[in-house]
């Protein structure tokens, strides 16, 4: 069976839960927490860099987030197409993808790391510069969803498994403001998906781990 290590209040955890559940993929959860030293002494026997989440498939390793949707979609598919058969669609699924990792989630760690760092080692600069460009990106991304219910104006996909995360977190930093309307929605949207209401649901006792004091909303 396949096996899939990581934490579930971790966004790239997510990321790779949301494709398993949106096509019902039987697998185990390895929790990667100091209550498991057992599962994180295989996960990083398997990936010395130690990020997760990684999949295992009997002797293989996937990870990194996006590689692991890959994976699935070409070794264990289901109903749900994650990456089109299209190659026009797939290449704009991809690049939304990236766009959601580069430009959503890495400016919204940079608040995160700034919470967690004592006082002398912080990085209002940093901030700043991370605030701008999810001011950015949220402008782009609400003129680029318009007129579309999934990221990609066709279907459900790996683009989608990415914003979800990084859309929930980042809206906890950096709240979406409501000129924003478009992006606002399909957030919501987003959150009312099965497979990503299943992910906030069980990451929900996690919350007080959040650095900068979780919003009492979604």
């Amino acid at each position: 069976m396949l096996q899939l290590f990581g934490h579930p209040f971790s966004s790239y955890t997510w990321k790779a839960l949301i494709p398993l559940y949106e096509n019902d993929t039987p697998f185990e959860f390895r929790m990667l927490d100091p209550e498991h030293p057992e599962n994180f002494a295989e996960f990083a026997s398997l990936w010395p860099i130690a990020k997760f989440p990684l999949l295992r498939d009997g002797e293989t390793a996937i990870f990194e987030a996006t590689a692991i949707i890959e994976y699935l979609a070409a070794f264990h598919p289901g109903p749900a197409e994650l990456l089109p058969a299209d190659p026009a669609l797939a290449v704009e699924t991809r690049m939304l993808d990236r766009v959601f990792d580069n430009y959503v989630m890495t400016p919204l760690q940079a608040f995160v790391d700034h919470a967690m760092r004592p006082a002398e080692e912080r990085d209002p600069v940093g901030v700043a510069r991370a605030r701008k460009t999810l001011d950015t990106i949220y402008d782009w991304l609400d003129n680029r969803l318009a007129d579309r219910e999934w990221a990609n104006g066709r279907s459900f996909s790996l683009a989608d498994c990415a914003a979800a995360p990084s859309l929930f977190y980042a809206d906890w930093v950096h709240p979406i403001d409501e000129a924003h309307a478009h992006l606002k929605a399909y957030r919501a949207h987003l959150l009312a998906r099965p497979s990503v209401a299943r992910a906030v649901d069980e990451a929900r006792p996690y919350r007080p781990l959040f650095p900068l004091g979780a919003p009492d909303r979604d």
